[in-house]
């Protein structure tokens, strides 16, 4: 009973990993990579990598995307693999809510064999490895505009929970818990070269309780990120992103551990790197914040 869902601290720079209705919500194709290694120093911790990409179809209703996520924690593999779908209904000159639909699944591989233990008699060890591969589907809802935007999702809706009772297993069941976020955010522009983006995210999986990451970024001439994060209870986090063109850029987040857990570890390091092509790219006038 612990930590499930890989952990993301640039999650407001890739709204598709939290939120299917996201995908197209730009007029030109974004792909994003992510390397995340958590709690450095502390033997079986998260590392995860991600990739995703998403773009607006020509006749500009439709998006459509696409992301990979691999989270390796102990002896336990996890790999998501999901499409998304949206359609954007335009409200107004500015604004538009989209509406998601997401399918795919997700692959747990345990090396069983791999661990120490001190019960050979039971039969959670009579595999050397157990597989679970969970087919699911999510959807989610986005509204956006220039300078705001808020989201609904439930990206993964089947909950897979395996049985209490290990005398009437034959094979252990990952678990796989149902989850919800609620993403809110603006961009507060001020008279000279600097923008201030607030966002707020709030996680609910399964029977745990809320959780929540309040974020400040400040923007400065359209080129540099630099921002800090409070992660409830966990973690405080300073993060970083360089605009180095239209089309690339590159971002970083150092995690600063809370709790008991922090005497153990030396916090936690996000690598994100950002391509964005297509011939919008060059021509939008303003940068997308979101």
């Amino acid at each position: 009973m612990a930590q499930q869902t890989p952990l993301v601290s640039h999650y407001m720079f890739n709204g598709l990993v939290l939120n299917p209705a996201y995908a197209g919500s730009k007029e030109f194709v974004s792909t994003t990579m992510m390397y995340r290694k958590q709690w450095v120093g502390f033997e079986g911790a998260p590392v995860t990598y991600s990739g995703s990409v998403h773009g607006l179809l020509p006749k500009k209703k439709l998006g459509m995307g696409a992301f990979i996520q691999k989270d390796r924690i102990g002896k336990t593999n996890q790999t998501d693999v999901y499409v998304s779908t949206a359609y954007h209904l335009p409200l107004g000159d500015v604004s538009k809510l989209s509406v998601g639909l997401q399918l795919g699944a997700t692959n747990f591989n345990s090396n069983v064999v791999e661990l120490t233990y001190w019960d050979p008699g039971d039969k959670v060890f009579d595999y050397n490895t157990f597989t679970s591969f969970l087919p699911n589907a999510g959807f989610g809802a986005y509204f956006y505009r220039p300078l705001f935007y808020a989201g609904l999702s439930v990206p993964y809706l089947v909950n897979y929970k395996p049985s209490e009772n290990r005398e009437e297993e034959t094979k252990q069941i990952h678990h796989l818990g149902r989850r919800m976020y609620m993403t809110v955010g603006g961009v507060i522009e001020t008279e000279g070269d600097i923008k201030i983006k607030p966002s707020l995210l709030l996680k609910k999986e399964g029977s745990s309780k809320m959780q929540y990451d309040l974020n400040v970024n400040v923007l400065f001439n359209e080129i540099f990120w630099v921002g800090a994060s409070y992660r409830s209870k966990e973690a405080i986090v300073a993060l970083f992103e360089y605009q180095i063109n239209r089309k690339f850029r590159v971002g970083y987040s150092y995690d600063i551990t809370l709790g008991g857990i922090s005497n153990y570890n030396s916090g936690s390091h996000e690598l994100m790197l950002g391509y964005d092509f297509g011939y919008p790219v060059l021509k939008i006038k303003s940068p997308r914040y979101f």
